[in-house]
């Protein structure tokens, strides 16, 4: 009897220590170990961007050591394009968790890591969680569902093999691209002035299936197109508007599709190119208000 009780008691403690194995394992690194934790992220999606930025770097090291590194590691999850991913505070950075709550918060620096990543990549929201173990998971939700993307890279294909065709020059597909954008849908006037929500006018959905677009839907239908052909992009924000910037012939340009697309009293068409490709000191002299960005962040295009 005692030899059986006794058996039970070791499958019992075997059970528990498999259930709790991860968890038993970073008590012992947290507590125990002088090492850190060793994380890879071996996942890409088809969406991921093999680019180097000014402001955002692929980073491999997934043990944050300092507040700088934060960035790059948020920027090189959400780039990967996986759902949700757990990373870990080294033993020597005291202030990790005070950082990455105030990195959390922060939806100006969260929105600027968004902007330089595939617009199926970038999320709606992401949920930053953390323990006493040193540990740090982000949950990721996406700003496109599967079925809207389905729908956008049907939509991407017929108009690449009716409008884009054989063209080979890059600008001239950029070209063909922004006149498709601009003359198949309309700002979305309602939204905008009226907060009337009819068309899913703030991502590429809106412009590209709906004939709706605020500047994001816009910008995002862009960007789609642009990686498409692997040409270099990202978003440039202001305080309340959003555009394409392009790295094309071995410099980077402003593309707006939004204000070439402008809303005319008569309510009829237009389409312009005042903003089609142009650097920083011929976007200010058209338009400086709505275009006034943070140097330090898309500083390619400064």
């Amino acid at each position: 009897m005692k030899k059986f009780i006794t058996f039970l008691i070791l499958v019992s403690i075997l059970g528990i220590t498999f259930y709790f194995r991860e968890d038993i394992s970073i008590f012992y690194l947290t507590h125990f170990s002088t090492e850190d934790k060793v994380i890879e992220l071996d996942y890409k999606n088809e969406y991921y961007r093999d680019f180097s930025y000014n402001y955002v770097h692929e980073t491999n090291d997934f043990n944050v050591k300092n507040k700088e590194q934060l960035i790059d590691i948020y920027y090189s999850i959400i780039n990967s394009g996986i759902d949700k991913f757990t990373f870990y505070c080294s033993k020597s950075y005291e202030d990790c968790i005070t950082d990455v709550t105030s990195l959390a918060n922060n939806q100006v620096i969260l929105s600027n890591i968004n902007s330089f990543v595939h617009p199926y990549n970038s999320f709606s929201s992401i949920e930053t969680k953390y323990d006493s173990l040193r540990r740090v998971t982000l949950k990721i939700n996406k700003s496109y569902t599967d079925e809207q993307i389905k729908e956008i890279n049907e939509k991407v294909q017929e108009v690449v093999d009716n409008k884009v065709k054989d063209t080979k020059d890059k600008r001239e597909i950029i070209k063909i691209v922004h006149d498709y954008i601009i003359n198949n849908s309309k700002y979305d006037s309602q939204k905008s002035d009226k907060n009337i929500d009819m068309y899913a006018s703030n991502i590429a959905y809106g412009p590209l299936l709906q004939g709706y677009g605020l500047c994001g839907g816009y910008t995002d239908a862009m960007a789609i197109f642009l990686d498409y052909f692997d040409i270099p992009n990202y978003k440039v924000i202001s305080e309340n508007h959003v555009w394409n910037a392009v790295y094309l012939d071995g410099k980077w340009y402003h593309l707006d599709v939004t204000w070439d697309d402008p809303v005319m009293k008569d309510g009829s068409d237009a389409l312009e190119y005042s903003f089609f490709l142009i650097t920083t000191k011929q976007l200010q002299e058209e338009e400086s208000n709505q275009h006034q960005f943070d140097t330090s962040v898309f500083s390619e295009v400064y």
